[in-house]
C-alpha cells in the first residue's frame, strides 16, 4: 500500500469524523441544558472526546509520515501508537468524568424536563453516530490504522450511549421514573472499558507482540517458493508502525551451493518478498544441510526422534555434522508454555549428550515468532 496515500485517507476520514461529532456536541449541548439532562450533556462531552481524537490521528498521522532521516532512520511510523494511546487516555478521562458526575447526581438528584423534539433529536444522532462508527472501523481495517479503529468502536460505544439516554427519557415520560444519573453509571463503565482495551492493545504493539500467523506464513511461503529452499526458521518481525516491517530469517539449503549461488538466492527471496508484500528484508541466515551421506542422513534422524520426545520442543532445525571432528550442531525452538526455559535447554542438552556419547553435541536455543 503507498503510505502517502494511506496517511491522506486517514486524514481525510478524521476530518469527516471532526466536523460529524462537533455537530453533534453542538446540538446535544443546546438539548441538554434545555431539559437539564446531565446524560444528555455527558454524550455531548463524550462526542467532543471524539472530535479531539481525531484531531490527534491527524496530527499522528502527520508525524508518523515523516522521512526517515539519520536520527531516526527506520522512520517515525510508531508514533501512530503514541497516538493512539493518548486517544485512550481522552477516553478514560471522558469516562472518569461521567462516573464523578453521574455519582453527584445519585446524591443530589435535579429534575429533568424532557422535550419529545429533542428525544427524537437524539435518536437521528444515535443513526448518525453509528454510521460515523462503522465508517471509522471500516477504514481503521482498511488502512491498518489503530487510532481510526479505536475511534470507530468508541463511537459506536457512543451510540449505545445515546441509545441509552433515549430509552431513559422514553421511560421517564411514561412511568415518571428518572433513571438518568444511573444510566451515567453504567455509561461511564462502558466508556471506561473502552479506554482500557485501546491502551492495552496500543501497549502492546509498543511492547512488540506477536506479529499475525497469516503474515508469518507468507513470508514463509514466499521464501519456499525457490527451488533448493527446504525450510524457513527463526523468523524475526521488527514492526516500526503500521505496514512498516522488517524482516530476518533462516532459510534451509544444500551444503554443496557455492556462495554465488546462495547470495543469488537470498537477494531473489528478498526482492520477491519486497515486491509482494512491500516488506524490507534486512538479512537471510543459511542452513548448511548433507542429508545424502547415509552416515549423516541415520544420526540425523534418531538425534531428531530423540529431541521431539520432549514437551515443549516446537522446531528441530539447522542440522548439521562435522564427520572430521566429530561435532553435531542443530537449532531447537522451546515453547514459550514451558516453566522453566532455561532448566529445559540444560536438561535437553545432558540427555542428547548422554545418548549421543560418541560425539559433542551442541544445541542452539532460537525463538521463531511465528510459531
Amino acid at each position: 500500500m503507498n503510505m502517502n496515500n494511506r496517511n491522506k485517507k486517514i486524514i481525510q476520514t478524521s476530518i469527516i469524523g471532526i466536523l460529524g461529532n462537533l455537530l453533534l456536541v453542538t446540538i446535544k449541548a443546546i438539548l441538554g441544558f434545555i431539559m437539564n439532562s446531565i446524560a444528555i450533556i455527558l454524550d455531548a462531552v463524550n462526542n467532543l472526546s471524539d472530535a479531539l481524537s481525531s484531531v490527534i490521528t491527524i496530527i499522528g498521522t502527520k508525524l508518523a509520515g515523516k522521512k526517515a532521516n539519520k536520527k531516526h532512520p527506520l522512520g517515525y511510523g510508531r508514533i501512530e501508537y503514541l497516538t493512539t494511546s493518548l486517544i485512550a487516555f481522552i477516553v478514560l478521562y471522558a469516562g472518569v468524568t461521567a462516573m464523578i458526575d453521574s455519582i453527584k447526581s445519585i446524591i443530589n438528584p435535579e429534575e429533568t424536563n424532557y422535550l419529545i423534539v429533542g428525544i427524537v433529536i437524539i435518536a437521528v444522532a444515535v443513526l448518525i453516530k453509528v454510521a460515523l462508527g462503522l465508517f471509522f472501523r471500516k477504514r481503521g481495517k482498511k488502512y491498518n490504522s489503530d487510532s481510526l479503529t479505536a475511534s470507530g468502536t468508541d463511537a459506536l460505544f457512543d451510540a449505545i450511549i445515546s441509545l441509552s439516554t433515549v430509552l431513559t427519557a422514553v421511560i421517564y415520560l411514561i412511568f415518571k421514573i428518572n433513571l438518568e444519573a444511573y444510566l451515567g453509571v453504567i455509561i461511564s463503565i462502558f466508556i471506561l472499558k473502552s479506554g482500557i482495551e485501546i491502551l492495552l492493545e496500543t501497549l502492546s504493539n509498543l511492547l512488540g507482540k506477536r506479529p499475525e500467523k497469516e503474515l508469518c506464513d507468507a513470508i514463509k511461503e514466499l521464501a519456499l517458493s525457490f527451488d533448493g529452499v527446504y525450510g524457513v526458521y527463526d523468523l524475526f518481525i521488527h514492526n516500526y508502525g503500521p505496514d512498516s516491517y522488517y524482516v530476518s530469517f533462516h532459510v534451509e539449503v544444500e551444503d554443496d551451493l557455492s556462495s554465488s549461488k546462495i547470495d543469488e538466492m537470498t537477494r531473489m527471496i528478498t526482492e520477491k518478498i519486497y515486491a509482494n508484500m512491500h516488506i524490507i528484508v534486512t538479512s537471510i541466515g543459511v542452513y548448511a544441510v548433507n542429508l545424502h551421506d547415509e552416515e549423516t542422513k541415520n544420526l540425523y534422524l534418531n538425534i531428531k526422534e530423540e529431541v521431539e520426545k520432549f514437551e515443549y520442543v516446537e522446531s528441530f532445525h539447522g542440522f548439521h555434522f562435522n564427520k572430521e571432528n566429530k561435532v553435531v550442531t542443530f537449532d531447537i525452538v522451546i515453547s514459550f508454555d514451558c516453566p522453566n526455559i532455561k532448566e529445559e535447554y540444560n536438561h535437553i542438552l545432558q540427555v542428547i549428550q548422554e545418548k549421543f556419547s560418541d560425539y559433542k553435541i551442541i544445541i542452539i536455543r532460537d525463538i521463531d515468532i511465528s510459531d
